[in-house]
């Protein structure tokens, strides 16, 4: 599971979460940057993505996990219809800020279903 989040008390939220359950996390990436190299080193087998990085998008990190075909979901606190004009995360899952535990759970089963 990589995590992909700029704000660090929301990345040790993720991670506290994702571990607790059973996945192995790597991250969290803080930047676009960041996430493509650990994407050049390790093949997580998901991903949960924040939106916006330090006020870059995160669109070239989706890209590169659609590349590679590995399945992500978004954890943001952008509305569906901002979402929709970036085609790469348009029509993909996101469990809106502030989330619950159980919701970022259940949608990382369902990205992990739809491989």
């Amino acid at each position: 599971m990589l995590i992909v989040e700029d704000e660090p008390i929301i990345a040790i939220d993720l991670r506290i979460i994702f571990q607790d359950d059973g996945y192995d996390v790597l991250g969290p990436a803080t930047s676009v940057d960041m996430a493509l190299r650990l994407l050049n080193n390790a093949r997580p087998d998901l991903a949960v993505l924040d939106v916006n990085l330090r006020g870059q998008s995160v669109a070239p990190v989706a890209e590169r996990l659609r590349s590679l075909q590995i399945p992500f979901f978004l954890s943001s606190s952008y509305e569906a219809a901002q979402l929709q004009t970036v085609t790469v995360l348009a029509n993909v899952e996101n469990v809106r800020k502030p989330f619950e535990e159980r919701r970022l759970l259940a949608a990382a089963r369902r990205a992990l279903g739809s491989t």
